[in-house]
């Protein structure tokens, strides 16, 4: 599939392309017009992906992955071996797993799942999303609450939004503590879970 300089998509109805740079690396990626920001990489998860550092040592999820981002630049960064992504939509699936194999980091591990409901994994150093928005915040209440108990003592639980007040709060009360980082229209959430249990409130 030919491919853009600028995330420009190379349409068909059904799957779209295009190129983009992240952490000064060069990437493709194929989508597709149902899932979030087809058409090129979204600045959340662009200033998710510049402020999180990576270790060689780290475990990491990317808890709805949709096409790869998050996981793929991960993996670019560590053993592919030591990324997970996880997803509930067959065509996110299908794209991510594409779109691995695009960026040479097939060894990541893609997974179907609504939540972690249909995944066993443990002992992550790192779980980053980019939730979907929902009125009465099911899905990230899932994301946060499970997601605390899949990381190590002193992982951190990354989140990027558009909304402060209810992702702070929540975050809080399960992990005690929370950096905020403001970043344009965007709240970049940091908890590190210092505790096996969910903090008191």
């Amino acid at each position: 599939m030919p491919r853009s300089n600028d995330e420009t998509p190379q349409a068909g109805p059904y799957v779209m392309g295009f190129d983009a740079t992240i952490r000064g690396i060069a990437l493709q990626f194929e989508t597709h017009p149902t899932l979030f920001s087809p058409r090129g990489v979204d600045a959340g998860t662009r200033a998710l992906l510049e402020r999180v550092a990576f270790e060689p040592d780290d475990k990491v999820l990317d808890l709805g992955c949709g096409y790869g981002v998050i996981g793929i630049v991960a993996a670019k960064c560590i053993a592919p071996a030591s990324v997970f992504m996880l997803d509930v939509d067959p065509a996110a699936i299908d794209c991510a797993q594409r779109n691995a194999r695009l960026n040479d980091v097939a060894g990541v591990t893609i997974a179907q799942s609504d939540g972690f409901r249909s995944f066993d994994a443990i002992g992550f150093t790192k779980i980053l999303c980019n939730p979907p928005y929902h009125v009465d915040f099911s899905v990230p209440k899932h994301f946060i609450a499970k997601g605390f108990n899949r990381l190590m003592l002193g992982g951190a639980f990354w989140m990027v939004t558009q909304r402060e007040a209810w992702y702070r709060n929540r975050l809080r009360a399960t992990f005690g503590r929370v950096h905020v980082h403001a970043v344009g229209s965007y709240f970049l959430f940091e908890a590190t879970k210092t505790s096996t249990s969910y903090a008191k409130h």
